[in-house]
């Protein structure tokens, strides 16, 4: 099955007829796939032949992948076929309750005794929609940010000893940041103050992410650490107080079956978007996406000291 295999009814169709297994495919059930991937008539198709419309899949139902991915119509072919969109999945979520929160909040029609999002995650939703569309569509790999609560950019630079930058250097890092050695490029780093406090920039490299920075940024408050490595996808950290709260992280990738509530609906929120994420931990409200990519309020150059320990 190729990627558009997913959308041809007729090929889907005829594979079913021939014999293949609507349960079984060697990447996970082929339902859970076409909810993602596939149309609606794949979706109708597949959905009519499963043994379990509502069969798990690493904790998680075909209807609620469809509703995380933002594919309404395959959402609807689903609880059309009897998936139940109020079934409680990933830290209490049902798909149901989840596409309140999001783009189609009228995709199901709620029982009666179904509790809606509560006045924090309307809150929640509302300010990820603005954050979102605020940072627009960016350009972030290779890119390390520090977003940190309660601050502004001259306490950022006060806590880090970092010391202002010659103008021309950074543009030049800009254009060719390979051409300089990495111990150097590494030491700049763009700081900008924003609603809820600050980001610190490195839009050619990880510096702001590394332990040694954000222990020294987090001291009272908290800051989340990003970096959008190019080899192998997002990599977050969390500092709170100097203290290490969690590292090796994926954000704006999917829940897990162990997340909080808030958790899974800051995921949704910000699913594909590593950035929003980043900020909306912080709790920070940028009004555009001047912060992360530039020009900051101020360019520094950071003290030598080994960054990679607290």
């Amino acid at each position: 099955m190729g990627w558009e295999s997913w959308r041809d009814h007729d090929d889907v169709r005829r594979r079913l007829d021939q014999g293949a297994d609507p349960d079984v495919w060697s990447a996970g059930r082929p339902l859970h796939r076409a909810a993602v991937f596939g149309s609606p008539e794949v979706v109708t198709e597949l959905a009519r032949r499963v043994g379990d419309v509502d069969a798990l899949q690493d904790g998680t139902t075909a209807l609620w992948e469809a509703v995380l991915s933002d594919r309404p119509d395959n959402a609807r072919a689903l609880a059309a076929a009897g998936a139940d969109p109020w079934r409680p999945l990933i830290g209490g979520w049902s798909p149901g309750r989840l596409s309140l929160a999001g783009p189609t909040p009228d995709l199901f029609v709620a029982p009666g005794a179904e509790r809606g999002l509560s006045g924090a995650e309307r809150t929640a939703a509302r300010e990820g929609r603005r954050l979102v569309a605020a940072l627009g569509s960016i350009h972030v790999e290779g890119t390390g940010l520090a977003c940190v609560a309660g601050i502004d950019a001259e306490e950022a630079v006060r806590r880090l000893e970092a010391t202002p930058a010659d103008v021309e250097e950074p543009e030049a890092l800009l254009d060719e940041p390979w051409a300089y050695e990495l111990d150097e490029s590494l030491r700049i780093v763009g700081v900008t103050t924003v609603p809820g406090g600050c980001v610190v920039t490195q839009p050619w490299g990880y510096a702001p992410s590394m332990p040694g920075v954000l222990a020294r940024l987090s001291a009272g408050t908290v800051c989340y650490g990003l970096y959008a490595n190019p080899k192998s996808g997002n990599q977050g950290r969390i500092l709170r107080d100097g203290d290490v709260e969690g590292w090796d992280l994926h954000p704006g990738g999917g829940p897990d079956l162990d997340d909080t509530p808030e958790e899974v609906l800051a995921c949704y929120l910000y699913r594909y978007n590593a950035v929003a994420y980043a900020c909306a931990f912080a709790g920070l409200r940028l009004t555009d996406a001047r912060a992360v990519v530039g020009p900051p309020d101020i360019w520094v150059e950071l003290p030598e000291r080994d960054y990679w320990e607290l």
